[in-house]
Formats: C-alpha cells, structure tokens, sequence
C-alpha cells in the first residue's frame, strides 16, 4: 500500500513497516463481483460496469479486454485505525473491512446483491514463489502455504482460512488456468475462488490463521485466537490492545499537529519486532528446522541496523519485559547457525547492511539492568560476531582496494568492538576488555588529520584518490565521509580530539550542518539533507546531539527542534526517508520528549529540546517518568534552567536509572540561548578513556602470494617501538625473534608479529598467511581457431540468483567487446551470461576481480572462480591465481535487479597495472 495508490488489487495476510523494499504480502484476498478472474488486472484500465469488467481504450487507442481483478478506490471512502481499516472497492461496489489478532487476520466483506458474488485467493501474489499448495478443504474452509523467495531466501507461509456462510461453488487454477474437478493444488502459480450468491449488504467473513511452520499450526492459531464471527468483538479487542499501547506515554500540550505525529511514531514504532511463534511456541528455526520458544515469545523482523539507535532504546524504558524476549530470540538463533541476527526476517537469517547491531541491542539492556536470558552465552556469541572479521582484525582498519564500504565498516566495527570490551569489563574479563578496548579505537587508523575526515585507505596505507567527504562512493554504505565521520558514539571524546578539541569540533558541526555539496541534487528533500545531516537515513541520527558533548547544548535544542518541525508532518508523508520498521518514529518519540540515546550501550541521555508541555511515561514497574516544560513554545526552544526531583540540575545529560526510579523533570524555556546552562565541562556527556597501545604493525611485501620467494619487511608507527615474530604458529612475546631487517621466505607460512614498547599495552598480535601458489591446471586453449569478442546471450526475467539463468530463454545472442551491460533494453530484471576465452600474456601471478551490482558467478576452466551471488549493492571481489602463458576458457553469470547497474571485470598481473580486461585479451571460438 501507498497513499498515491489508485487501485487495489486485494488484502494480504503479511507486511513489513517501511523497510524501503518490497517484501511480504502472502496469501493475497480479493472480494469481487461478475465474472471470475484469476489475473491480476491492469492498474490503468481498470474500469467497471454494475460489476462486471469491460473493455476500455488502450493508449494506442485500440480496445482491449481488461481480463484481471483489481478495483479503485476513493481516500474518501477509506478509514485506517490501530487494529482496523475499511475501504469502498468503486468497481464492485464492495465494502471491505480488515482487523486481527497477533497471528490472525479478519476480513469482512459486505457485498451488493448479485448471483456472482466472488473472493479471489492468489498465492502468486508478489515474490518468488518456489512452492504454492492450496486445499478446498470444505465449503467453508480452505487451507494452504506457499514457500517464496526475495529478501526471505525461504520464507515459509502456511495459513488456514474460514468462511462465514458455505460457497456454493469453487475453483483452483494452475499457472492462471482453472482446472475442474479438483480440491488440491500444487504448483509455482497456484490461486483459487470461491462463489456465492449474496442479497443487498450480506456480509460474508473470513478468518485466516498464519504460522511459519504448518497449516495444523496455523489452523491452532485460529482457534484459538478468534473462536467466533464477532468482527466487531475481535476489532474492539485490537483496539483495546492499540489503546494500552499507546497509554505507555501521556502527551499534554502543543499543537494538534504535533500530537498527532507523537501517536502516529508511538503506534509505528510497535509494529515490529513481530511475534513469529505459533500458539504453542512452535517456530521454524533460521536453520528451517521446527523450534519451540518455551517461556518466551519469539520475535522476528529486527532490522538491527536501523533500531538499535533509538527504538531499542525506547522499548528498555517502556517494555523492559519485552527487551528479555528479543535478546532470547537473537540467542536461539546463535544457537542454531553460530551467529547473532543482522537483519533477522521472517525467522531468516540475512546479511543486510554492515556490523553487528544485536551487540549493543544487548548490551544496552543488560548495562540498564535489564538481564533475564543467558548472559555467559550472550556474551560468547558477542565475542564470536567481532572475532576475525576480513582484513579489520589484522591491519586494524579495511583497505579500501580490496573490499566495499570500507570507511563504514571500520566506524562500525569499532563501535561493535567497544560493545564487547564493556561486556568483558562488566563480567571480570580483564583480559578481553584490553584486546577489544585496543580494537574499539581503530577508526583513528582511516582519520586522515590533513583533511580532517575518516578517509578510505589502500592495503599499502596510501589514500585512495581523489577524495571529496561529500561523494557517495563504494567506500560508504548509505553515507559519505561527512556522515561516517562522526560515527564513533563510543568515543565521542576521542573524535573530539582527532578533529582539534571542542572548538574545532564544534565549527566542524557547524559546517556539516550548512554545508551543502553538488552530490545532493534531488536527493536532499527525499533524505532530509540539512547539509550533511541526512536525517532520512539512520547512521545521522544522533549527531544533532553532539553539540552537548563540547559545551554547546544551545545549539543541540535549536537544532533538535528544527528536525522535529521540518521533517515530520501529520500527512501520509510525514515520515522523511523509509521507517525502518520504527527507527524514524522512534527519534521523534525520544527527542520530542526532551533526550536521546547517543551511544546505545551506555545508560545515558542526552538532553535535547522538550517539546510538549508534559510527557509522562507510565513504566512498566508501575512508576511514571515526568518531563514538564514551562513556556514551551514554538519561539521558546532553548532551556533556561531545570530541576530534577525539584532539585536543580545543570547537566545536559541524565540516567536510565533516573527513569526506572520514577523522576520528575521541569524545564524552564526561553527564546534566546543560555550558554551558562549544560556547557560546562562538568556539565557535558563524556564518553570514557581507552588505555593507549602501541600501534598495530604491518606488513609490506608484494603481496601475501607468492611464486618462487616473499620478502617480509615489518613496520610500526609507533616511534621507538620494537617488533617480535614467529614463524611456527606460536603467538609472538618479547622472548620471541626480534624483528631487525626484511627477511624471505620460500614457502608458505603463518607469520605471527606484535609491537612493544615501554609505557604502552602492545599491540595486538597480527597473524599473515603468506602463500605460495602452484600454477593451475587449467586447460589450456592455446593453438584454438579465436576471434576477438566475448560470445553473450541477454535475459530478461525476475532473477534473483544466477542459477536461475538455466529456466530463461535467451531474448537475444551476439557478440560483445567485454563484459559490458550497457546494450541491455531494460533496467531492470535483466541478466548476461558471457561466455568466451581469456589470453594471458605470460606465466605469473595474477589477480583477477569482479565488480558487479547486483549478483553473479565468474568461472575459469568451467568452475565456479568468484562467486557474488545474490541481490547486492555494487562491491568488488577478487581471486589470486599462479597462470601460465597461454588462452582459458572464461564465463560470468551476471544480472540486475534494479538501480546501481555495475559489472566490471578486471586484472592485474605481471607487467599489467589493475585495469578492466580490455577486448584485446577475450576471444571467442
């Protein structure tokens, strides 16, 4: 559903809040009138006559048949609540009405009089189905589930659904034909109907249960959630439920407007994490095996990325019950798979985004007292998300040539190391807490001090080049340096201090929240750009508040209020950027009350501009929080003074504790800035104090492959410090081979150095593999007849993984200079599968990359070389081969979903600087 909808083409049992793609929508409904379709109908054309379909003008003008279902629909005849939502469907005359329960959805239907009185029930509807089955299981019950594929790699749906008066008849198609005579169906495109007929305002209704295990599941869930036909009963119990919900805070003061945008963000920001467990507790694991939640709810669709910054949070101050429930379900899957949830979907496993965001969703709670789940387990799968990750753990920073999003990546790495140090130093694990305090400092290893920004560095530690802070490149991940600069909310004092102190960091706000580039173009209305901040997207969200932390809170409160009045609204576009299943809503609901949690992990708050007159916080320990304004104002957003308890309170932060005990604050606001109040060193939100290390050493040789021999040379940055090293496996001390002078090694070995020096904690030990190739097998094509040019054949279809090339016929074949995709006819759904043979100058070591947005498979030889399967935003990967001189069969499986449009394969080998492989060096046959 959007607001610019004009159609509606049915009512399905599963959704996602605001994700920013498409996903869900299982098990499509759709009451209709007239003549049976099982097509979807054309949203252009859609036209009816006393219910029935009809013809109409196509836009060449030529009359064509609108053979599908979908009706209009007025905004005028719509009504959306909590827990309810009615709608006129204009072509049938239909009214439809939805409600539900936790794992259930109610329709009813009231239908005009007519012998053709029709529900439509589409399994097709709208991902990659692998697998639909649907059972007429009586005239008033019908069952079913379908398997699909899109951001759920397997998501697994099983419904059981009953109607209020028997059909008098029925229908399944397969692949859009009705087939007659059957009560079963299985298939990829599997749908159904059911007929009645009905006099003036009948209304028929239909309950369908939903459960991620089976349709006996989903058949309990039913039962024993909505007993009877009582629509009325089960919508005034939803709306009970809505109405406790938002009962957690009471808003009194400001506008109408304001008001209505509060309750809006406190109704979304409870749609997600979903309950995912049956009645029972049965679920179906990440590793699709069927699970059981004994003593909690199992809860699914976290999208840690986005919630860990404000509406995690926000669920420790008002569900803290709730809190104990997500963390038990980010363990069960630890459990299963050995990993915590990214970005957990529908009981699925997905590596959406960058760092591991359950850590400080964990560490949050339990430093806010919140600890009912196993915390020696949560602390090993803690440890076991930041242990050995690519390159970072080793060089203490990403090379920017040999991985995507490096510049991100590092900040959030380094944010997730400092979520584990705190844990080790709250459970006595002295030893850990100093490795991954050292490690939760490595984003100053990409500050680059002659431009004052985090900058993407190359394995040889040189710059890349050219750089602009303000560019968007393939070194960010939905941000650019302006952004991901100021992402260390672990060290916030540390930042500070690379950037120049508090007043060098407060002009570097200044001109990050004025500065606008030649970049943003359009994007800066949709994003929400004030400047640099880009509030339409999370990794901006606490920087407004960084202000507090170098005594210039004023600024803070004006900007805190700008946002909230500039970039929310009361309209079906109120929100600036995609929700993120509650993450935007979650920002408001924390700062229009006055506080927001900058570093999550820390039990802290930073003040921000209160904007109501009261807030008041019903906790769940039967205590109230209470923050009042006095001349709260739209003019009035700086804070004069505060009390606290009614003791005054000069601070411009404040403790959970503070909140769980039941206090009350009373701001005092005024028109002009007090800069005497909260900007005093005393007075600000400090980040802690790491014990300072000796940086980590290096290595510099050619590469980590080798033919014949590598020299070794070490280096550290720190001056006067000493390097230590082994060469059999053993971890390096200071009685270890002291490093003095490049040495060389003719096979392969594991290289093990550290740093020392007097004064400071060592390094880290830094373990290289250093590897001698052996030429490859190959066949080789030598002496073969070849022309220049890669042989190609273009698809066209919804593909989301290259294996699937093999179910397309190719819409076009040819020849083609490279790997290029511009030939292509449409942007999206398309895919190349290019197929020909590579001629390598001379014997040596080469490494072959591959660049693509979004998926495929490169093979040499016919078998699988580098594999990037999958539906991904554009990043580079790479593969190092010893090759003789001579000509070897090459093939990319390549396609595109949509945006981004990026495949690029490259080289680099002896005499050959890293370029794409030119035309001269393919062939084919």
């Amino acid at each position: 559903y959007h607001y610019s909808d004009k159609t509606i083409m049915g009512f399905s049992q599963t959704h996602l809040s605001g994700a920013g793609a498409p996903e869900f929508c299982d098990v499509l409904l759709m009451p209709t009138t007239g003549e049976v379709h099982v097509k979807v109908g054309a949203e252009e054309k859609t036209e009816a006559v006393d219910g029935y379909n009809v013809t109409s003008a196509s836009a060449s003008g030529e009359e064509e048949s609108t053979v599908g279902y979908r009706s209009k629909f007025n905004h005028e005849n719509e009504i959306a609540s909590p827990g309810y939502y009615k709608v006129l469907l204009d072509d049938y005359n239909i009214t439809a009405e939805l409600t539900a329960t936790t794992r259930t959805g109610f329709h009813r239907y009231t239908f005009p009089e007519s012998d053709s009185s029709n529900i439509i029930i589409d399994l097709l509807n709208r991902d990659r189905v692998i697998e639909a089955n649907l059972n007429i299981v009586s005239d008033t019950e019908i069952s079913g589930s379908r398997r699909s594929i899109r951001w759920a790699e397997d998501q697994h749906v099983y419904f059981y659904a009953k109607f209020s008066k028997p059909f008098s008849a029925y229908g399944l198609a397969i692949d859009d034909e009705i087939v007659k005579d059957i009560n079963t169906a299985t298939g990829k495109n599997i749908k159904a109907f059911v007929k009645y007929s009905t006099n003036e305002g009948e209304e028929i209704l239909v309950k369908i249960g939903i459960s991620s295990v089976s349709t006996e599941g989903a058949k309990r869930n039913l039962e024993a959630e909505n007993k009877g036909w009582d629509f009325d009963g089960i919508r005034a119990e939803t709306k009970e439920l809505w109405k406790n919900q938002l009962a957690k805070i009471d808003i009194e003061g400001g506008t109408e407007r304001e008001r209505r945008i509060f309750y809006t963000a406190l109704y979304h920001s409870a749609i997600a994490p979903t309950t995912f467990n049956d009645v029972d507790g049965s679920y179906r694991g990440v590793d699709k095996k069927i699970q059981k939640a004994e003593g909690f709810t199992r809860y699914t669709n976290c999208s840690l990325w986005d919630v860990f910054r404000a509406e995690m949070p926000l669920y420790t101050i008002l569900e803290p019950s709730r809190m104990n429930d997500f963390i038990k379900s980010f363990l069960k899957a630890y459990e299963v798979i050995g990993r915590l949830p990214m970005w957990e979907i529908w009981g699925e496993k997905s590596v959406t985004m960058i760092g591991s965001h359950s850590l400080p969703v964990i560490l949050d709670a339990y430093n806010k007292d919140i600890r009912d789940y196993d915390i020696p387990l949560a602390y090993k799968a803690m440890k076991n998300e930041v242990d050995s990750i690519k390159y970072y753990t080793n060089l203490g920073y990403i090379p920017a040539n040999k991985e995507g999003g490096s510049v991100s990546k590092v900040m959030e790495y380094a944010y997730n190391d400092w979520c584990v140090a705190e844990m080790a130093q709250n459970l006595g694990e002295e030893a850990d807490y100093l490795v991954y305090q050292q490690r939760t400092q490595f984003f100053k290893n990409i500050f680059d001090v002659s431009t004052g920004f985090m900058r993407p560095k190359n394995s040889d530690r040189t710059w890349v080049q050219p750089f602009d802070p303000a560019e968007h490149t393939e070194h960010f991940v939905e941000g650019n340096s302006y952004q991901y600069s100021l992402f260390a909310p672990q060290d916030i004092n540390g930042l500070t201090d690379l950037i120049g102190g508090d007043k060098k960091f407060e002009d570097w706000l200044d001109h990050f929240f004025t500065y606008v580039s030649k970049y943003d173009g359009e994007s800066r209305e949709a994003i929400g750009l004030i400047g640099q901040y880009a509030h339409g997207n999370e990794p901006s969200h606490h920087m407004a508040y960084l202000y507090n932390y170098v005594g210039a809170a004023p600024k803070t409160q004006k900007m805190i209020r700008y946002i909230l009045e500039t970039l929310y609204d009361d309209k079906p576009d109120g929100i600036t950027g995609n929700e993120d299943l509650g993450q935007m809503s979650a920002w408001y609901i924390l700062s229009s009350m006055g506080f927001y949690s900058v570093t999550p992990g820390t039990p802290i708050y930073a003040i921000g501009s209160p904007l109501f007159d009261k807030a008041t916080i019903n906790l769940e320990n039967g205590k109230q929080f209470i923050v009042e304004t006095k001349n709260a104002s739209a003019e009035n957003i700086y804070i004069q003074s505060a009390t606290l308890n009614g003791k005054p309170y000069t601070k411009s932060w404040f403790a959970h504790s503070d909140i769980v005990d039941g206090s009350m604050f009373i701001f005092e606001m005024g028109a002009a800035p007090n800069n005497n109040w909260g900007t005093s060193e005393n007075d600000r939100p400090l980040t802690q104090k790491f014990i300072p290390a000796v940086s980590m050493p290096y290595i510099s040789t050619d590469d980590n492959y080798f033919i014949t021999k590598a020299t070794v040379k070490l280096s550290c940055d720190t001056e006067g410090s000493k390097i230590y090293y082994t060469i059999d496996g053993s971890k390096p001390n200071e009685k270890s081979t002291l490093y003095t002078a490049p040495f060389q090694l003719i096979k392969t070995t594991h290289l093990k150095y550290a740093a020392y020096k007097e004064g400071l904690l060592p390094s880290l030990t830094v373990t290289e593999k250093l590897e001698q190739l052996e030429y490859e097998t190959f066949k080789n094509y030598e002496g073969v007849k070849l022309k220049n040019d890669l042989s190609y054949k273009y698809y066209e279809g919804n593909m989301l993984f290259a294996e699937e090339f093999d179910n397309l016929v190719p819409k076009a074949e040819g020849v083609i200079p490279t790997f290029n995709i511009e030939d292509r006819n449409t942007d999206y759904y398309f895919g190349f599968i290019y197929d020909g043979f590579l001629k390598i100058p001379k014997d040596g070591k080469y490494t072959i990359y591959n660049k693509t947005n979004d998926g495929s498979i490169l093979y040499i030889d016919g078998k699988e070389f580098i594999n990037m399967d999958g539906g991904h935003a554009a990043y580079e990967s790479f593969k190092i081969v010893a090759l003789k001189k001579g000509v070897y069969k090459i093939t990319q499986k390549y396609f595109q979903i949509a945006g981004g449009y990026h495949n690029e394969v490259s080289w680099e080998g002896p005499g050959i600087s890293k370029e794409e492989i030119p035309a001269s060096a393919l062939f084919h046959e």
